[in-house]
């Protein structure tokens, strides 16, 4: 297994699932002692674990008032800053990191603690579109020379699933007879999805891992952090807004800022539920939670002439989690967001044969829909990397390739996953994500529609937006 050169320090913000099972991965493909490796966590969770690494581990909350102080005691310039921590302003540790020459990479765009339920924010402001807008304004920051590489929302998904799609393009394209080498610029990417014919990606997946222990009344459980999936899932559902696309939802919203590839449906991701595909299940209603890529992916494969979009697909995610974390979702709706006082996260203790399913659903095209994605079982998990289950390792596997990418890439900036090589990506994080496959389906979301009650939906066009939202 190839080893990376790396002569810097990491810091590693947030210590929760995903910092558990970064930290094997670390310093298996770096060549970096535990010396050199620092966890700044909120609480105490995952001590044992650092301990058993030699790792140096202190809880001591990054704030407002004190992030600066405590990033700069630790990591310095060359190093590099693995941000996997919940409350924490991504925004700031970016503009920190690029002021000081210090390599970022976060899964999720991160507001400082109560920006969710911040009454005085708009529901756009309060969006997955307006955190990506203000990260990437960041770009424009003022600094003399090279700017060291920042890598933004660079997980399972968001992240791996961005060259998951490219993939998906490039089969799509082999299977259908069209003609085409790997796109190299971002116009041709989307000028590909265009001529197939693309007109709705979901970002499509299945958890069907479960803990021997049920869920209790009053209890949330998840597979990865329940804070994070909890925050998700209380803010708007969120879409990249394709051009095919005949009519706005009656609830939707668009943005009156940055760069205009989503809209927002005035009510959370938790109350919002979609008809989906993914290889195991085949059919599903799945939860429309917002996400980075729902908005990076439709916005990098737009097409304009002049001011006017031309093309640009429909993006979102379609998650179905395990079972109990659908019963924590309905319970979290049922009290309006209001989070269950006792938390579970299943990781260590989830049951054999469970597996995580994320993938890239592509529709529209000559062969209908497309899944391409990973299949990875808690079995193959545990004998791969510990203390990571199978959601876990699909994150951690992504942020090891795209941390590779940022040290060969040194001074690219601020960078969404949409823009690097999806194939350097894929060769990293491969060994780490079971079975890696495509399969086509005949399925669409009108299936059946109109047997057994009367129900308004596009017989035309299948691939219209409403014609996907579940009851």
């Amino acid at each position: 297994m190839e080893k990376y050169e790396f002569n810097g320090n990491i810091l590693i913000v947030g210590f929760g699932s995903i910092g558990q099972g970064i930290l094997p991965l670390l310093l298996r493909h770096f060549t970096i002692t535990p010396e050199r490796i620092t966890i700044v966590t909120a609480d105490s969770r995952g001590e044992e674990e650092a301990r058993e690494y030699g790792v140096r581990f202190i809880v001591d909350p990054l704030l407002p008032h004190n992030y600066k102080d405590i990033v700069g005691a630790h990591v310095g310039s060359g190093g590099f800053l693995v941000n996997v921590s919940v409350d924490v302003s991504s925004a700031a540790l970016i503009e920190h990191c690029q002021r000081n020459n210090i390599f970022y990479i976060d899964t999720v765009m991160e507001p400082w603690l109560g920006f969710y339920i911040d009454p005085k924010l708009s529901v756009s402001e309060r969006s997955n579109y307006a955190l990506r807008e203000t990260a990437l304004a960041l770009r424009a920051l003022p600094i003399e020379g090279p700017r060291p590489t920042a890598v933004l929302a660079h997980g399972a998904n968001p992240g791996l699933v961005s060259h998951f799609v490219k993939q998906a393009l490039l089969n799509i394209a082999a299977d259908t007879g069209f003609e085409t080498g790997v796109p190299a610029t971002r116009e041709a990417w989307a000028r590909l999805a265009r001529d197939l014919g693309i007109k709705v990606i979901h970002i499509a997946e299945r958890d069907t891992q479960e803990s021997p222990v049920p869920k209790k009344i009053g209890e949330f459980i998840n597979t990865w952090s329940i804070d994070g999936f909890a925050a998700e899932g209380c803010q708007p559902a969120e879409m990249g807004w394709g051009t095919h696309e005949r009519k706005l939802p009656e609830n939707a919203r668009r943005h009156d800022f940055g760069c205009g590839s989503a809209i927002y449906l005035e009510q959370p991701g938790f109350a919002t539920k979609v008809r989906s595909w993914t290889p195991t299940p085949k059919a599903q209603h799945a939860w429309i939670i917002t996400h980075h890529e729902s908005i990076s992916i439709s916005d990098y494969l737009t097409l304009s002439e002049g001011e006017k979009t031309v093309y640009r697909p429909t993006v979102h995610y379609a998650y179905h989690p395990c079972d109990g974390a659908v019963l924590s979702l309905d319970e979290l709706a049922a009290n309006n967001g209001v989070l269950q006082k006792e938390q579970r996260l299943i990781s260590e203790d989830v049951l054999p044969g469970g597996v995580d399913e994320l993938g890239v659903l592509l529709m529209g095209h000559a062969k209908g829909a497309y899944w391409y994605g990973s299949r990875l079982s808690i079995d193959e998990a545990r004998r791969l990397v510990p203390h990571n289950n199978a959601t876990g390792l699909q994150v951690t596997a992504s942020i090891i390739g795209a941390m590779v990418w940022a040290m060969k890439n040194p001074t690219a900036g601020i960078v969404d996953a949409d823009e690097m090589d999806h194939q350097l990506l894929m060769d990293v994080a491969r060994p780490y994500l079971g079975e890696v496959f495509g399969v086509y389906t005949d399925w669409t979301p009108i299936q059946g529609r109109g047997q057994l009650f009367p129900e308004a939906f596009d017989a035309e066009d299948p691939w219209q937006f409403e014609n996907f939202r579940g009851a």
